[in-house]
This record gives C-alpha cells, sequence and structure tokens, in this order.
C-alpha cells in the first residue's frame, strides 16, 4: 500500500509535467502560426506559464471550485450524526486526519472525495446516497473515498481535472467568439488553430490521461476500503444498489465524474464509448470483491 501511495506522488509530477508539455507544445504551433515560425517560443512560454498557473490553482484552490461547481454543503454535525461517525471511525482506522465532510442535497446516489493531501481533503456525500444506504454499505463507499484520500489519488486527479478543465474553457471561448469575429487571412487561421488544439487537449488528450489513471484507481480503492472495513460484501452490495441508478446528480458534469465512486452515464455505453470511461464496468469491480469475499470466508 505504500508502494502504491509512492506511485501515486511519483504520477501526479509525471502527468503534471506531461500536461505541462502538452501545453508548451500548443503554444509553439500557435507562436509559429501567429509570426511565421519565429514566435514558435515565445508561443510556448506564455502557455508554460498558464500550465504553470492551471496547476498551482489546482493544488491550492482545486478542491473548493469542485465543491462549489457540484452544490457541495458543509454537513451538520447534528443533522448527518451517523454520516460523522463513521467518517471519523474510517480516520481514526486508516491513522488520517479528519477530512472536512460535505453534502449534495441530491437525489442520485454517489460520493467523491478531493482536496490535495490528508491534511487538506473533503469527503462528500448526496442525500441519496445516505438515503440508500445502510450503516455497513454508507461505511465500505466512505471507506472506498477515504482510500482515494490516503493513497493520494485526491490530488493527482484534482490537477487533471482542473487543466481538462481550463483547457475546454479556453476551447469555449474561442469557438463562441469565431462568430463575432471578422477575421481573414492568417488572423483566421490563428483563432482557428487555438480553438482546435484546445478542444483537442480537452476532449481527447485530457480524458485519456485521465482514464489511464481513474480505472485503476477505483479498483485500488475497492481493494483498500475492504482492507480498512473488512467486509467486501457491504461494499458489494453498496455497488449493486447504485448500478441501479442511471440519473447523475443534477450539477455533474464529465470533470468531475473520475472523482466520484460511480458515473452513472458509463452504465450503458456501447463498446466505444467504454474505451474512454473513467471507471471499470461495476460489474467487474462486484466480481473483483466477491473473490475477495470468498477468500476471507475459507
Amino acid at each position: 500500500m505504500y508502494h502504491q501511495i509512492a506511485r501515486n506522488k511519483r504520477n501526479s509530477v509525471i502527468v503534471i509535467g506531461g500536461f505541462l508539455l502538452v501545453w508548451l507544445a500548443v503554444g509553439a504551433i500557435v507562436g509559429a502560426l501567429a509570426s511565421g515560425g519565429n514566435g514558435a517560443i515565445a508561443g510556448a512560454i506564455v502557455l508554460g506559464i498558464l500550465g504553470i498557473c492551471a496547476a498551482l490553482y489546482a493544488y491550492y484552490f482545486g478542491s473548493a471550485t469542485v465543491l462549489s461547481a457540484m452544490g457541495a454543503q458543509p454537513a451538520d454535525s447534528r443533522q448527518y450524526q451517523q454520516l460523522y461517525n463513521v467518517v471519523q471511525a474510517l480516520a481514526i482506522g486508516d491513522g488520517l486526519p479528519l477530512p472536512k465532510v460535505y453534502i449534495i442535497n441530491d437525489p442520485s446516489p454517489n460520493a467523491f472525495a478531493t482536496g490535495r493531501d490528508p491534511n487538506h481533503s473533503a469527503v462528500t456525500v448526496t442525500t441519496g446516497l445516505l438515503q440508500m444506504m445502510n450503516r455497513e454499505e454508507l461505511e465500505a463507499v466512505l471507506a472506498h473515498e477515504m482510500s482515494h484520500v490516503k493513497n493520494f489519488d485526491v490530488r493527482l486527479l484534482l490537477v487533471v481535472t482542473t487543466m481538462i478543465g481550463m483547457a475546454a474553457l479556453i476551447s469555449s471561448v474561442f469557438w463562441n467568439s469565431v462568430g463575432r469575429m471578422r477575421i481573414r487571412g492568417q488572423g483566421a487561421l490563428i483563432v482557428l488553430a487555438i480553438g482546435v488544439l484546445f478542444t483537442l487537449v480537452a476532449v481527447i488528450v485530457g480524458p485519456l490521461m485521465q482514464l489511464a489513471l481513474s480505472r485503476q484507481r477505483e479498483s485500488l480503492a475497492d481493494v483498500s476500503g475492504v482492507e480498512l472495513t473488512r467486509n467486501p460484501q457491504a461494499l458489494i452490495s453498496a455497488l449493486q444498489k447504485i448500478a441501479q441508478n442511471d440519473r447523475p446528480p443534477e450539477r455533474f458534469n464529465h470533470a468531475v465524474a473520475a472523482m466520484m465512486i460511480d458515473n452513472p452515464e458509463e452504465h450503458h455505453g456501447s463498446f466505444f464509448a467504454r474505451l474512454f470511461d473513467t471507471h471499470p464496468p461495476i460489474a467487474e469491480r462486484i466480481a473483483a470483491l466477491q473473490r475477495i469475499a470468498s477468500v476471507q470466508q475459507t
């Protein structure tokens, strides 16, 4: 487990570095187009600085941004006493600082963890999850999320998600501005190139990086959570209930999907769509947990 934590820290550096290289390449291309080949270095520097700013923003403010975007509110410890009790018990059992606890008022059952490290982390559940799960199932879901905190998955996904979001924002701004611009010749080519390049980063390059990390991360968190609770059947039951839901939270978006315990939009995708799934199929996750349960019973 400690080896995996160390690997996730290394992956954070590798992924951030890879993303910065992509941004440098985009800047070089745009700079070269803008100045006939002489502005590649200047373009790379500008986009490199922007990429570094995005990474720093994700590190220090990304968690608050995600929570705000999802409409999460701090959970009242008296109103949600059982939730707080479970989180506190899991934190003590796993030797972690107590994370902040948030609630999303939404009937769709889901949960996620975010933050840059165990000392600056938060776990969030929907009201739909609380209504659907018994205590053991809730404990299993939260153990899964606490494992993301312990394994430093939260930092990795936070940075990647923020940088994908920034690329999507830039591409959106440019595409929305194209219709209002009266640009001809080389100027039009530069604007088009910026829109296309950032769209590729936001829609293809970023999500491919994200899903390559997410699938393995989800499977590991399942196992880590069961290692903490010693109750694989509870997580199996929780995932079975979650699998019956096809409705994502109201403020759900693809960038945050990778952080959540389940992405309802992936339940009935085609084979091609599954290539871009951020989670392993729930059936595969349940099968892996059932194997763990059978070993425990022997």
